[in-house]
């Protein structure tokens, strides 16, 4: 069971959010928290602390009486509880709890420590708060989305729980939680963080090092099918370029072709006695969807290693305003909740991943153009040609969805608009570009789910599962457990959707 002790890792994340592991709270965590809310309360009798004896926004001007602060929060979370669209899966908002829990525990934001008990006890009993998919800018923070959070803290609003929809009163109710206490800026220090974009991005982050390791075994696979030649995943090769993505590329696909009896040597078939011939029947060199897969998915790779490192960073931050240091006795305003470190890596993030897609989706064309590959018939067509249709109906799902990505990928983080009267005058669309993200991500699984099932074809129509490795074997095995052998004509969307539930929910066998 993690212990929360001020620090997550990626790891952390994994455990809480895809294993629905419990979480406990070390006690010194919980001291920290406390110390930090009795700093507080005694520091701001008698000096102006924005967020506690202020209004907010442009509206820090006015001061607050002080039997009118409880009430300031809770106009606060009611005001900006003012989110739509979809909701977001239950998945992400967990994640964003999580992230904000952890924020709150830094000792920075002298909240209540009831704050962080019934964040604890809504992740164990697994009640998600409905938080709508539209509403932040990024720049205070995800302050809509978070406000929705903070709305349920205090006992109002919604909550998904057992599957259900249902006022967070009841589920309180039902599972013994009384509603936090407010009692200095509880409101602003849950609302003022970028915890939503961060969380989303976390879980962005896992999702797509697993679409990248179902791409690699797609590759192998297509390599093995035209038998290329080995020398374009060699060591030599791929360490005479000093980027460590693509070595690491080269070196897992070594790994997984390692058994296979297709892949051949260049020395045996190209480096010998050759000087009779004029013309060669079978290419030199294969096409760059297949020959070039390190160096297209070695950027890929360091991309999201580097995006999860900024968002850990982001995650063990204290990233709301003001910071609250007990240590020298202080406190400082500023614009921690800033969410331009976090927008910028998510649109890296969609970037490589689409970029990603349009390697499925050339590969999935490579095999079903029997003009280029020259091995297969047209669309991996196992029936008659003219009368049936083989692949040839998903190809168009796989490119339309490939350019969907392609026009998602367009940057958030440079589409600032001034808002709350000018003062949120640069702001980062960070919450944007974490949802956007997601959104290509989700759309990768749907084209290389349609690459599997093409590649599963193909291997069945040159009868070749004896011969490919055993990695490739694993992958054949565990697609062709879904989607049966296929001659005559089939309804496709069932099966696409089988299999991008797979790909999304299983780590790669052979990864």
């Amino acid at each position: 069971m993690p212990v929360l002790k001020g620090k997550l890792e990626i790891q952390d994340f994994y455990k809480i959010i895809f294993q629905d592991e419990s979480i406990e709270i070390d006690d010194s965590v919980l001291a920290t928290v406390e110390e930090s809310f009795d700093f507080l309360k005694k520091f701001s009798e008698n000096k102006i602390i924005y967020g506690v004896n202020t209004g907010f926004g442009p509206m820090a001007q006015y001061r607050i009486n002080d039997e009118e602060r409880n009430q300031l929060q809770y106009n606060l979370i009611r005001s900006h509880a003012s989110g739509t669209g979809n909701p977001i899966p239950s998945m992400y908002v967990k994640a964003a709890m999580l992230a904000r829990l952890n924020t709150l525990c830094l000792g920075n934001s002298g909240v209540h420590k009831s704050v962080v008990s019934v964040m604890i006890s809504m992740i164990n009993k697994k009640i998600t708060p409905l938080i709508y998919e539209h509403g932040g800018v990024g720049a205070s923070g995800d302050l809509v989305q978070l406000a929705h959070l903070a709305l349920t803290l205090i006992g109002e609003g919604e909550v998904f729980h057992k599957g259900e929809r249902k006022s967070t009163k009841e589920v309180f109710e039902q599972e013994s939680i009384e509603p936090i206490t407010v009692a200095l800026r509880e409101g602003l220090a849950i609302m003022n963080g970028t915890s939503v974009m961060t969380g989303v991005g976390l879980v962005n982050t896992i999702y797509t090092r697993r679409l990248l390791n179902w791409m690699v075994s797609a590759s192998c696979a297509i390599n093995e099918i035209v038998k290329a030649y080995d020398d374009h995943l060699s060591y030599e090769l791929n360490h005479a370029k000093k980027h460590i993505g693509q070595q690491q590329i080269a070196k897992q696909m070594r790994t997984h072709l390692e058994n296979s009896s297709l892949i051949r040597k260049r020395e045996e078939y190209l480096y010998n006695d050759q000087t009779e011939v004029d013309v060669f029947k079978e290419k030199v060199q294969e096409y760059y969807s297949l020959r070039c897969v390190p160096q297209v998915l070695g950027p890929v790779l360091d991309t999201l290693n580097n995006v999860e490192k900024i968002l850990i960073e982001e995650v063990n931050s204290a990233n709301d305003n003001p910071i609250i240091d007990v240590k020298e006795k202080h406190v400082y305003h500023g614009g921690n909740f800033h969410g331009d470190y976090v927008s910028l890596e998510m649109d890296k993030l969609k970037i490589v991943v689409t970029k990603m897609t349009m390697l499925a989706e050339r590969q999935l064309n490579y095999l079903l153009n029997s003009k280029l590959n020259n091995i297969l018939p047209p669309f991996v067509n196992l029936a008659k040609l003219g009368l049936n249709f083989g692949m040839q109906g998903v190809q168009f799902t796989a490119t339309s969805t490939t350019a969907e990505n392609q026009m998602l990928s367009n940057p958030m983080y440079v589409h600032s608009i001034p808002n709350n009267n000018d003062n949120q005058d640069i702001v980062s669309m960070g919450t944007n570009a974490a949802m956007i993200t997601k959104k290509v991500i989700e759309n990768g699984f749907e084209v290389v789910a349609i690459e599997l099932i093409t590649i599963i074809q193909a291997i069945e129509y040159l009868d070749l599962k004896d011969e490919v490795s055993v990695n490739t074997k694993k992958m054949y095995d565990s697609i062709r457990n879904i989607v049966p052998i296929f001659t005559d004509d089939v309804v496709m969307y069932p099966y696409v959707n089988k299999v991008k539930d797979f790909i999304i929910n299983n780590e790669n066998i052979s990864s």
